[in-house]
């Protein structure tokens, strides 16, 4: 805490100042947790009551797993920061209505198969279906066997399954968990009249009546088996008892999601190093980061307290986490830490490795911080395809570690598992995790704790005191941020020096005239991109590479390296932000023709540069940008920054074969053009390189623009293709009349 204070210091006096300038902004201070877990178990109301007024909660967040709390049946989604902006600004949300998916549940979960398992299943599932900007509701028989946690991890994926919202309708399982979490009986029976009486809620009990949907899902949930995710996206299950056989086709598959291409000469390559003074070695899948981490399997007490049974009886039969696998624990409450405490638990997993390293966003996010030299030394000289194995709900490339190419999501308890067996190359079935004290083989049977284990563990160590003793120490705040010096002017006074805040340049030179519809005029394709290009790779929000353009930005203003933070930390700083955009290492851009990173080509000159680089060249020498790109451009967090970087850079349009919801929404909000190509037809089948120069027709007026409708495209080389425009509401198009959504809305505070 002390060195996230010192390093963040100047973001959090400007979110301390934002809480005393504005009225009805309450701060949660740092260290508290995961804002989507303290919104599940303290900030979530389900029913408002406004001086005697009840309506029904809604939440939208800056963070794509806002929609957690859909799994308290309070209706919850993810917005774009930009977005978030105008709501705070008091625009109304638009949005096209959405079909609505029913998703049935029966059975119940078969033994020592967990909440992980089913979410990874149902991803798979709900991607397969295609629910991208759809309601997901859940319903059926199968629901009174998921505990309101186990809902929760269901509902937090949703951006990972593409839907808008995963919602569980309020019924008993959550009242008795709103009694659980501390609110008292007298606001309980307050939701369950408002919602009876107003038909929303759900009595299983009662005769159900047959619902209708857009379209329909069903899963038995005794069919789920243990499984992961990976190497490289969320919705790639793999059963546990196919690990070792898909592990290996992996690495010999050519490069792709599933692919590696290790030459056959090296598979069995063996990279001996000396760790502390001791002899270690790495395989291809060596196990090098096990993090127990994110909002999505923390706030679980079944995962949780699985992960410490796993631990206590590895302990017992003498199995030891390898000492150069970085090993970590962040839960998303300091409730975990009590009911750990309370269990018994914390001692083991403390044993093997496990330690609390703070409540927040870490590994899951790229936070992993460094591994130790020798290790990395290790995988970098032997080109060592390494792994790691976190409890997470985003593995893209590049975003968890720059040196674990394989990334796998999985349960806690498997994670701890993973450790132990220091590898993802191993049948749990048939393979031993290791030798135990008595020179015996320990298999993963004899460490896997029983559903019946777990439920006892839980029903003993959580308890509703402790979430009543945690989020009454949220609310007084803690010594370091009470101590937090800020001026109470209501203008943030602007320091020129800072590299964490700087005044943004969305307002310079704003006229109250909007400038109206323009189209795009012999723009250079800045990228040429395939399919599934996330926002991680538009703008990451991990570590700050040594040579990228934004660590040259830090040095040149003396920053030391060791001081660089990530981009996350400093997303106040749009010169730090422009110069991150489209700096992923992991960066595939057809312009390069193979080579991977984070640069492209200079159309004119041909010359090979840093994206940012490039970008400069083209505005100061007048020219527009496109960019090209596949399916799913835009996929994963919620970032806004990806759209606000791109502008900065001078990107007009993106013209991509479909967009995730959130991302599209966010170009809109910046005033970028996005364009789809027509089914059946991308910049591959048009015959597209990217070296061409676009222009994009537009109607000149507003009024001449309707959203959805086609236009065409031209290139210098005499191509002519046909797109849709994909502003999908008249709000839409007014904000791109006036430059964006954040001109529109000061235009229109002003005007009042």
């Amino acid at each position: 805490m002390e060195l996230e204070f010192r390093r963040n210091k100047e973001r959090f006096s400007f979110l301390k100042w934002g809480s005393s300038a504005f009225h009805n902004m309450l701060v949660v201070p740092p260290g508290s947790g995961i804002v989507h877990q303290v919104n599940l178990e303290y900030l979530g109301r389900v029913v408002f009551n406004t001086n005697g007024t009840l309506y029904p909660d809604s939440v939208v967040g800056t963070d794509s797993h806002t929609t957690m709390i859909d799994g308290l049946g309070v209706a919850g989604w993810g917005v774009g920061g930009i977005e978030a902006e105008a709501a705070m600004l008091g625009q109304p949300m638009s949005m096209v209505l959405p079909g609505v998916v029913g998703f049935k549940l029966s059975g119940k979960l078969r033994n020592g198969v967990t909440a992980t398992d089913l979410v990874l299943t149902v991803t798979q599932m709900l991607r397969k279906h295609g629910v991208v900007g759809k309601f997901v509701e859940f319903y059926g028989d199968g629901m009174g066997e998921l505990s309101l946690a186990d809902r929760a991890t269901i509902a937090n994926m949703s951006p990972e399954y593409g839907a808008t919202m995963g919602f569980f309708p309020v019924d008993h399982v959550t009242l008795q968990y709103l009694k659980l979490t501390g609110r008292s009986d007298e606001t309980v029976a307050m939701i369950e009249s408002y919602l009876r009486a107003n038909k929303m809620f759900v009595d299983y009990k009662e005769p159900q009546q047959e619902r209708v949907y857009s379209s329909y899902l069903e899963l038995n949930l005794a069919e789920v088996e243990p499984c992961v995710s990976g190497p490289k996206i969320p919705h790639d299950r793999v059963p546990l008892k196919e690990m070792k056989a898909d592990w290996n086709s992996c690495l010999n598959n050519k490069v792709g999601f599933k692919g590696f291409a290790v030459p056959k000469e090296a598979l069995e390559k063996v990279a001996k190093f000396s760790f502390d003074g001791k002899p270690a070695e790495l395989k291809h899948g060596s196990v090098v980061i096990a993090a127990i981490t994110s909002c999505t399997n923390t706030s679980n007490p079944s995962v949780m307290l699985g992960a410490g049974l796993v631990a206590k009886k590895a302990c017992e039969l003498g199995l030891q986490v390898k000492p150069w696998i970085k090993t970590s624990l962040a839960p998303g409450s300091g409730v975990v830490t009590k009911y750990l405490l309370q269990s018994g638990l914390q001692e083991y997993l403390n044993k093997q490795g496990f330690h609390i390293v703070g409540y927040g966003c870490t590994t899951c996010i790229g936070n992993s911080g460094e591994l130790d030299e020798s290790v990395a030394s290790a995988i970098s000289e032997n080109d060592i395809i390494a792994a790691a194995v976190l409890s997470g709900n985003r593995n893209f490339e590049g975003r968890v570690h720059a040196l674990t190419r394989a990334n796998y999501l999985a349960s806690p308890p498997l994670v701890v598992a993973y450790a132990l067996a220091s590898t993802v190359d191993i049948d749990f079935d048939k393979e031993p995790i290791g030798t135990g004290k008595d020179g015996k083989s320990i298999f993963f049977k004899d460490i896997w704790p029983s559903t019946e284990e777990v439920a006892e563990a839980v029903q003993s160590s959580v308890l509703p005191d402790m979430f009543r003793s945690t989020y009454q120490a949220i609310t007084k705040g803690n010594p370091m941020w009470n101590q937090l010096q800020v001026p109470s002017s209501i203008l943030y006074t602007w320091d020129p020096n800072s590299t964490y805040i700087h005044e943004p340049p969305y307002f310079k030179n704003m006229t109250m005239e909007p400038p109206g519809v323009h189209g795009v005029k012999d723009a250079y394709c800045l990228l040429n991109f395939g399919d599934s290009i996330t926002t991680d790779h538009i703008s990451p929000a991990g570590s700050i590479h040594k040579d990228s353009p934004a660590a040259k930005f830090l040095l040149d203003r003396g920053v030391e390296r060791k001081d660089f933070n990530s981009y996350g930390s400093r997303r106040g700083n749009d010169e730090v932000m422009a110069r991150g955009t489209f700096a992923n290492i992991r960066l595939v851009n057809k312009l390069l023709n193979g080579e991977v990173g984070p640069k492209t080509i200079h159309v004119p000159t041909g010359e090979k540069l840093y994206v940012f680089d490039a970008a400069m060249r083209y505005k100061d020498a007048g020219h527009d940008t496109i960019v090209l790109a596949g399916a799913e451009y835009g996929s994963g967090s919620s970032r806004d920054w990806a759209a606000k970087g791109p502008m900065l850079l001078g990107v007009k349009a993106v013209i991509a074969k479909s967009f995730e919801r959130i991302h599209r929404s966010n170009l809109v909000g910046m005033g970028i053009i996005p364009l789809c190509f027509k089914s059946g037809e991308d910049a591959d089948t048009l015959g597209l390189t990217g070296h061409e120069r676009y222009t994009i027709d537009l109607p000149n007026k507003i009024s001449d623009i309707r959203p959805g409708q086609d236009v065409t495209v031209t290139t210098d080389n005499g191509k002519s293709f046909t797109c849709t425009v994909r502003f999908d509401t008249e709000v839409e198009l007014a904000y791109f009349n006036n430059g964006g959504i954040l001109p529109y809305v000061i235009r229109n505070l002003i005007k009042q």
